[in-house]
């Protein structure tokens, strides 16, 4: 994983030695990746009573196992995450959020005690979470640090079934959530050196009931948690030498419950900003020289032009922004003063050859930090440095713009409603639902406003990724709706990237590779930071047979987005690329990125399974290639894969000769 700051959440075994994962096969991070640390929240889970299960029954724990690790994969998706790694009894995942983290931490123990209700009560099987915000270590895909560290105490901390967070975490969720925190004081944990805020969550699962809807006939949320949770804790404290002794436990004296479903957030806003709107302040200069200002007054302008280049998008002028310079930031202040939702602070500090930026975005109606980012850089170019370090910025808060406001409740949604929530399930992982929900939203927003060139350019780009990443049950059907929808687009609004983006999704769609080019361009000179369109000249340029300049495309947009959705195909298409020209380790390195980032992409396992037979890995060749014909039905046989449009081009078809197809045999594929 490249470096990078911000708000995510991941989800990993409670003891400290699983705290990193193992070394990825790709190699070491190069000293040209920017990374080595960023703020996140991670939530750290596994199975209670591990040992004793399998001493009891390691076939019938197994199978329980592997049973509930499908309902934390469902969840953990339905919630806006993804999986990160697994190791034993332990799950790791990433989200984008501290409250889509708790969330799913609460539904992940109500699912497993419904489970667990029909059977025996020495095979049930019940897990424990911990949830902690601070700063960790990256390196490659491992995390290091005391923010994971101190997520595997919280999580042992917590009882079979029940949730322990921070009070970093607590702090974050404000009243988010329909769920009862408990505080339980300061907690001196091993090896760090402060105490620790914690709290404990009410959750079904424990014992306690969660928040229900109004009107349902069930008991307040009060009624069913604080007494029993007040008892726990009585007896907790009354246990004298029990398991959280060990960690120092020294609760403080206000032990009250903390009820956010008593605590709605109000309906009337204290002031009326615009969707989308933004201030970005000056940026600080943390350097010792003060000569170093100027390029942290240059990002604050590249990165005011760039995010005004955003769809929909009220940037405030820059000269009004600078008149806050130097000043202290109050986001809530400076929301009510210019009128905005967003506030966008950041830093620079340059050591040496060394610079670093570190930026956060803020609700300016809450004060609440959504999401922060870090960039740790060599300066070579450093003309070429501030317009990478800005576009990736401008390509990140696309999405987190969306996403933020998709978050916000609304009883009367409109066009852009419905797009901004469209928007934010395209940053999902990719799969047959969110694809389908994506689809469901833009629709909406057009039985809103029919001639909403956005909504009409957006429907476009979700119907042809739903067929190019071959989870359409009506691909035809999609095609020449999503070429209807791009060219309305297009029509009514000739100079907006989305529109461009979207008819060159569909001519890429329609094998018009050369056709679509100039629109993906035209999209990126719109918006520079629009990653997903260079990821898709590359493959066009591929496809045409202009091999050896598509691989650059891909780099770049992975540069730009290293966390999106697209981060899967486009490192499998590097892999696919890697693996037609001979470079077979390469190839098998790259996918397996991918495969990691998203485990339901077909063609991703069918080139993994042609790369395993060439490297002479057979039993690893037919997992691969019976998973791909699981995903897929097109791949049972090599008569059928050798019709793709992907090999089209004279070129391309006898590179797939020399290495794909052979492959592909070795791995047990018939021919008709």
């Amino acid at each position: 994983m490249r470096q990078r700051r911000r708000m995510s959440t991941i989800l990993l075994g409670d003891r400290t030695h699983r705290s990193g994962v193992s070394a990825p096969e790709e190699g070491q991070v190069t000293d040209a990746q920017v990374v080595e640390r960023k703020l996140a929240v991670i939530l750290a889970a596994d199975v209670a009573e591990y040992s004793r299960l399998m001493g009891a029954d390691e076939v019938g724990t197994l199978r329980t196992l592997q049973a509930y690790r499908a309902i934390l994969d469902r969840l953990i998706a339905a919630h806006h995450g993804r999986i990160f790694n697994t190791a034993g009894d332990s799950v790791m995942a990433d989200f984008a959020s501290p409250v889509d983290a708790v969330e799913c931490a609460v539904a992940v123990q109500e699912a497993i005690a419904k489970e667990n209700a029909d059977r025996a009560a020495s095979e049930q099987m019940r897990f424990r979470i911990g949830v902690h915000l601070g700063d960790v270590l990256v390196d490659g895909t491992n995390l290091f640090g005391d923010g994971v560290n101190i997520a595997a105490r919280l999580e042992a901390m917590a009882a079979p079934g029940g949730v322990c967070l921070s009070g970093a975490v607590r702090d974050q969720i404000g009243t988010r959530l329909p769920v009862a925190f408990i505080p339980l004081g300061e907690q001196r944990v091993k090896n760090i050196t402060e105490p620790v805020r914690a709290y404990t969550i009410a959750t079904s699962s424990n014992g306690w009931a969660s928040a229900s809807p109004a009107g349902t006939g069930r008991p307040s949320l009060r009624r069913h948690v604080l007494v029993p949770v007040l008892a726990v804790v009585l007896l907790v404290a009354l246990a004298g030498g029990a398991q959280w002794l060990s960690f120092g436990r020294n609760p403080g004296p206000n032990m009250r419950s903390e009820t956010a479903a008593t605590a709605v957030p109000p309906t009337v806003q204290p002031y009326a900003a615009p969707r989308l709107s933004i201030v970005v302040l000056p940026f600080t200069n943390r350097s010792n020289d003060p000569e170093q200002e100027y390029f942290a007054d240059a990002i604050t302008e590249d990165l005011t032009t760039d995010i005004a280049r955003i769809q929909g998008s009220l940037v405030i002028a820059r000269n009004t922004a600078f008149t806050y310079k130097s000043k202290p930031v109050d986001a809530k202040r400076i929301g009510r003063e210019l009128g905005v939702r967003y506030v966008l602070e950041g830093s620079v500090q340059r050591s040496g050859k060394q610079i670093r930026v570190n930026t956060q975005l803020i609700d300016a109606e809450t004060g609440a930090h959504l999401w922060a980012e870090r960039f740790d850089r060599d300066i070579v170019d450093l003309f070429a440095l501030q317009n990478e370090i800005t576009a990736r910025l401008a390509a990140a808060l696309q999405s987190q713009l969306a996403i933020a406001e998709s978050h916000r409740p609304t009883d009367n949604p409109d066009a852009l409603d419905y797009i901004l929530r469209g928007r934010a399930v395209l940053t999902r992982p990719i799969s047959r639902d969110n694809y389908d929900e994506a689809v469901a939203l833009f629709e909406a927003a057009l039985a809103v406003d029919p001639n909403s060139a956005d909504a009409l350019a957006w429907l476009a780009v979700a119907l042809t990724v739903r067929v190019s990443d071959e989870f359409s049950d009506s691909p035809d059907a999609d095609l020449q709706r999503a070429e209807r929808s791009a060219g309305q687009a297009l029509a009514a609004a000739p100079n907006s990237a989305p529109a461009h983006y979207a008819r060159g999704q569909v001519l890429r769609a329609q094998s018009r590779f050369k056709e679509a080019i100039p629109e993906y361009e035209t999209a990126i000179a719109l918006d520079r930071s629009r990653a997903p369109a260079y990821a898709h000249v590359g493959w066009c340029k591929f496809l045409i047979g202009e091999v050896d300049e598509a691989i650059p495309y891909f780099e770049q947009a992975i540069r730009l987005s290293p966390y999106g959705p697209g981060i899967a195909p486009w490192y499998g298409r590097m892999g696919v690329i890697q693996l037609l020209e001979g470079r077979t380790d390469e190839a098998i390195a790259s996918l397996q990125k991918s495969s990691s980032e998203n485990a339901r992409l077909p063609f991703v396992h069918a080139y993994l399974a042609a790369g395993y037979a060439l490297k002479g890995q057979t039993e690893r060749a037919h997992a691969e290639l019976a998973e791909a014909q699981r995903l897929n039905p097109a791949y049972a046989s090599l008569e059928r894969i050798a019709k793709s449009t992907w090999f089209d081009d004279p070129k391309i078809r006898a590179l797939a000769e020399a290495t794909y197809f052979p492959g592909l045999r070795e791995a047990g594929l018939a021919e008709e």
